[in-house]
Parts: C-alpha cells; structure tokens; sequence
C-alpha cells in the first residue's frame, strides 16, 4: 500500500499565505479552502496514493509547549474563520483526517508512516516544514512544499543536499536551531558549522564527547560548552517520535472517494473533475 499523509496545518497556512483573501457573496473568507483543496487535488494526480490521511495539530498544550514554543503567533482570524468549513468539507469529501491532544501533526505524520512501513507499505508525508525530513527512510519519503515547487525527498536527496542521514538532521537542529520554531540551537552555530560537525563526529552527543577535538575551533567549543542544556533542549524539542497510540482506524485510512451529493452545499464543482 502507498499511504499519503498531509501535514494539514503546515499545508493550510501555505495556501492562505500564498493565495490572496478571497470570500463568498456573504463576506465568509475562502482563500485558504481553495488553496489547500488545489494542493491536496494536484498531490492526489500526481502521486496516485492508495489511501490518504489529513493530520492536524490539536488546540491543547504538546510536550514542546515551553518558554519556547510558547511564544509562536497565533492563527490569523480570517485563517481560523475557514478552518471548521474545510474540515467539515473534508469529511463529506470522505478523508480520514486524524488528530489528538497533547499531538502536533508532525508527529501523526512519523507515527501513521512507522505503521505503514511496519505493514509492508511506503508513505509520501506532504508538508512545508523541513522537520519531517528526519522522518525519511527506504519506507517514507517527503512532498516538501516550497514556494515554487513540492520537491520529493528520499534518501539520496537528503545525503545529497545536506551530506547526511535523515535521522542526524535532528542533532543539525539541535546546535544551528530554528527561529520559526522557537528552538534556540547553541548561539553564534549556524547551519555549516552544525553540518561540518555532524558530519565529523556523528550525532550532537558525539560532538560534546569530542569537545576537545582539535576539529572544534576554540571560539565553537567555548560556545558549546556555555549552551550545552539549549542544545539538549533543541534535540528535545526538534525530535519527531512515532508513537503507537494512535487508533486503528487513524493507521488504516481509506481511499476517499468525493461524494458529488456534498457539491451543491459546498460549490465545490470546479475543484474535482468529472470522474474524480
């Protein structure tokens, strides 16, 4: 089975941001429905999955909310507006869309492709935010939306871009960290210097056990050594687990087939073609 996972949040916000505010005749925003059902259409062309699931981040406190994650601005209130409007169209739409508390999407998504390759199948994991690309293996590979192009990004792509396993892209993280995210990284490391090192000595636990290595210039081990617990902090925060405590039916998503009777309430005709 090849399994499709959206990371719904991340692709949403992408398509409200990318699409300028559009509304119907009585004034309720659209812009972020349409864009996202023209992203989930062209993926669905162009990958052919044999079934789809929709993760979304859930309202209630993750693990990660800290001092850091904390402080992320919130959803837009024309965004918020359109988003119970595309979930229920999704549901008429027949899609599993699949979210729990204390969860962010990005950990559905490792969870629901550790099920699947366990079954024997392969995932595409659709999303904008690079953190995912950890989550890449012969099994799962990831859809990275970028502004211009969705890239795939497998294996060979990773080493071939950054020089390293998919799994050590957590550790890069971890010293170089993540101004969108909140994740302070080791200040005055950034992303070259947290590869060189990564690539040297393995993992950040290995950098730390070779802090006296002649390959760390003095200026990166003084930096290292004074922000050892923010670099722990950032591996902890920037790590994707799959967890197994997800229902059946939310590692079983089916193949969604739209219902034509959900287009006359939604005017949704232009957006599947005849035969979808």
């Amino acid at each position: 089975m090849k399994l499709m996972v959206l990371d719904g949040n991340s692709l949403v916000n992408r398509a409200f941001f990318g699409i300028k505010l559009l509304t119907t005749k009585d004034g309720r925003y659209t812009n972020a429905i349409y864009g996202f059902q023209n992203i989930l259409l062209n993926l669905l062309a162009a990958h052919k999955p044999d079934a789809v699931a929709i993760a979304w981040d859930e309202r209630a406190p993750t693990f990660r909310h800290t001092a850091y994650e904390a402080t992320r601005h919130g959803m837009p209130e024309e965004l918020a507006q359109q988003m119970p409007v595309l979930k229920e169209l999704l549901t008429d739409l027949g899609f599993v869309q699949v979210s729990k508390a204390g969860w962010e999407a990005d950990d559905i998504l490792g969870t629901l492709a550790a099920a699947c390759e366990a079954a024997g199948g392969t995932t595409l994991l659709a999303t904008g935010d690079r953190d995912s690309l950890q989550l890449v293996d012969d099994a799962t590979t990831v859809l990275l939306a970028t502004n211009k192009e969705t890239i795939p990004m497998d294996t060979a792509a990773i080493r071939e871009k950054y020089g390293i396993e998919p799994p050590q892209l957590i550790d890069v993280k971890s010293l170089m960290g993540d101004a969108s995210d909140n994740i302070p990284g080791v200040p005055g490391i950034g992303e070259k210097t947290a590869l060189a090192l990564i690539s040297k000595f393995g993992s950040l636990q290995g950098v730390y056990d070779n802090i006296d290595d002649k390959a760390v210039k003095p200026g990166q081990r003084a930096k290292l050594t004074a922000n050892r617990d923010k670099a722990d902090l950032s591996y902890m925060l920037g790590t994707r687990p799959s967890r197994p405590a997800l229902p059946p039916t939310c590692a079983s998503p089916v193949t969604p087939l739209p219902p034509r009777s959900c287009w006359p309430r939604w005017k949704c005709t232009s957006w599947w073609t005849a035969g979808a």
